[in-house]
């Protein structure tokens, strides 16, 4: 993905939509830099999720990574990873579509950039403490969107086999799926304090 990062500390939306373009999530973000797996963004506690109809304030604060990926597919996820959740949410990855930068224009909730977009593919690996751990969710809105949406073979096929291989990445903690890597940028966050 070739477009211009922000500065760290930008404030920033990633947004989401459906294959069919309607919209979905709009999270508020901070850009926090950059590693050899991609791009970081914050979320501090009390920052808002919105979708239509449905508003989530975040309970704990939570990273997200972009992989890098090639500016003409962009990534095929995004791995959301939670420091002391109540319910003892650790890592979420979101099955994904064409997730890039770019200069979407202002947000009118908050007027901050939009400068992050994707399109949510349903399918999802979660790890939580506790002896749930780690599986592969939302295989049935999977099954029901690939119908609706008319998602392309090639496309079913390749998030079905990355769906299994992240499954086995996150269960065996390999980077960037580890605690201590996504430790690092919790604590920038921290650190950073930005203000909404």
């Amino acid at each position: 993905m070739s477009a211009k990062r922000p500065e760290p500390g930008t404030l920033m939306i990633f947004r989401w939509r459906k294959w069919d373009g309607s919209p979905h999530w709009a999270n508020e973000e901070v850009y926090l830099g950059s590693d050899r797996w991609g791009d970081w963004l914050g979320q501090p506690s009390g920052w808002r999720s919105v979708r239509p109809g449905r508003e989530f304030i975040a309970v704990s604060p939570d990273v997200t990574l972009i992989p890098h990926a090639d500016a003409a597919h962009g990534a095929d996820h995004a791995v959301t990873v939670h420091r002391d959740h109540p319910k003892g949410m650790r890592v979420y990855i979101d099955l994904a579509w064409n997730v890039r930068w770019t200069d979407g224009g202002t947000d009118a909730a908050t007027g901050w950039p939009v400068l992050a977009t994707g399109i949510d593919m349903d399918l999802d690996v979660v790890r939580v403490a506790g002896e749930r751990g780690t599986w592969v969710d939302d295989r049935d809105e999977w099954a029901e969107h690939s119908i609706r949406y008319g998602y392309p073979p090639e496309t079913v096929a390749h998030l079905e086999s990355l769906a299994v291989d992240l499954e086995r990445r996150v269960r065996a903690q390999v980077p960037p799926f580890d605690d201590v890597t996504a430790d690092a940028w919790l604590d920038r966050l921290e650190a950073l304090r930005p203000a909404r």
